[in-house]
């Protein structure tokens, strides 16, 4: 039986609404302007629920969903446990005058969590606290530069984009410096042109960027990281915004056996409610304080009292187990589904948030065209970016997924019967 090709009318209704209310219609990564969406006509726009590891759009498609809100969904859409908590704290109070007690909660709860954390500070998105993390260095050690990786992601403060990025002047940037991933000796060679001016060096705990196969850690890499950094006074920065509680819920760093200085969180926080954390060495707790740096909306309570409730949760069911066995079984039965079609499935990065491209060549028009035909076939993937893994997905969303993708598979080798 022929599986259902999706259509999108009602969507496409709702862009066109959109496109003159909103600029791009939908703007960044969800929509179709940053061009992980190819062909445009592939993709739902819009959304009208979710639960578990289901979205449904607007014409009623369902969809398994890899995506899970690019990061935020980490139990499950809707989990009954983290919601209940967030309604019950609603009743209470949300954004009022004084902090709720909910707020010394999550933070004790992240100290006794995080490895390297000795406080927490708390906002609503990734970039707030990573741009907060630059601030403290530079407050803490009275330094300007910072060194990144090339291909990093930090948020789209000015500082963590590009000179030629419109909006973006040469002194947002005159402070960076970069290096290579894993060429630590360009890394030591870096600092010592720098001596006694570099204040951070900030990283992913792994290469997880776009457009590029994910690249892990060398053997020893961060452990000599944090013995040049500790040895040259540079406070050292995990942005574990992506990968946060996904690969060890005492951190990434701690994965990896090494500690941050300063470590930031915010996508499996709190399951979707909008909550991050800034967490950190005691050393820099004075340096945080000294700063003006607030929000009209970062201490409202229920997102706190939902952050307890699902790292609890996370705790209980050992996610960084589960994720990394349920995606292992994905990842294997979808490169079993390449190479029964001649397709060359490359799966990188840690299983928890996997990035797939297909090897066959390298203009990535392939890869593009079988993402399309998974996700017309009601399976969520974006084209180049990582996938994320949810509590909520069962088995058999795995099997119907790596079903789907052979028959994906079976429709661009139709297209190319040249592979």
């Amino acid at each position: 039986m022929a599986m259902k090709i999706n259509k999108y009318p009602k969507s496409r209704a709702m862009f066109e609404r959109a496109a003159k209310v909103i600029p791009s219609g939908v703007y960044g990564h969800l929509g179709p302007a940053e061009g992980n969406f190819i062909p445009v006509d592939a993709f739902p726009l819009f959304g009208e629920k979710a639960k578990g590891s289901y979205f449904w759009d607007l014409d009623g498609n369902k969809f398994i969903d890899y995506m899970c809100a690019y990061g935020p969904n980490v139990l499950g859409y809707g989990d009954e446990d983290v919601d209940a908590a967030a309604l019950e704290q609603i009743k209470l109070e949300n954004c009022t005058t004084s902090p709720s007690p909910k707020m010394v909660e999550l933070a004790e709860l992240l100290v006794d969590t995080v490895a390297c954390a000795d406080w927490a500070f708390f906002a609503k998105n990734g970039g707030d606290v990573t741009t907060l993390s630059i601030m403290t260095a530079r407050a803490a050690t009275h330094r300007k530069k910072i060194i990144f990786v090339n291909g990093f992601y930090h948020g789209v403060a000015p500082w963590c984009q590009k000179i030629d990025y419109p909006g973006v002047l040469p002194e947002d940037v005159e402070n960076n410096l970069y290096v290579d991933w894993n060429d630590f000796a360009a890394l030591e060679k870096l600092v010592a042109e720098n001596e006694g001016e570099v204040a951070a060096f900030i990283a992913m705990p792994y290469l997880h960027g776009n457009y590029f196969d994910n690249q892990l850690p060398a053997d020893g890499y961060w452990q000599k990281v944090r013995k040049l950094c500790t040895e040259k006074g540079i406070v050292l920065i995990v942005d574990d915004v992506r990968c946060g509680f996904r690969l060890d819920l005492a951190g990434s760093d701690h994965f990896y056996g090494f500690e941050a200085d300063l470590i930031c969180f915010c996508k499996a926080i709190a399951n979707g409610w909008n909550v991050s954390a800034l967490c950190g060495k005691e050393y820099l707790k004075s340096a945080v304080s000294g700063l003006s740096y607030t929000g009209s909306y970062w201490l409202s309570a229920v997102p706190f009292a939902a952050g307890i409730a699902c790292i609890n949760k996370m705790k209980k069911l050992d996610t960084p187990k589960l994720f990394r066995e349920k995606a292992l079984t994905l990842t294997n039965g979808l490169r079993a589904a390449a190479a029964n079609n001649g397709f060359d499935l490359v799966v990188s990065g840690e299983p928890a948030l996997f990035y797939m491209r297909i090897a066959n060549e390298d203009t990535l028009m392939l890869h593009q065209e079988w993402i399309a035909e998974c996700v017309k076939r009601g399976i969520f993937f974006t084209s180049h970016h990582n996938h994320f893994m949810n509590a909520s997905l069962s088995d058999d969303d795995i099997k119907h997924t790596i079903d789907v993708a052979e028959d994906a598979f079976k429709a661009v080798k139709k297209n190319h019967p040249e592979i």
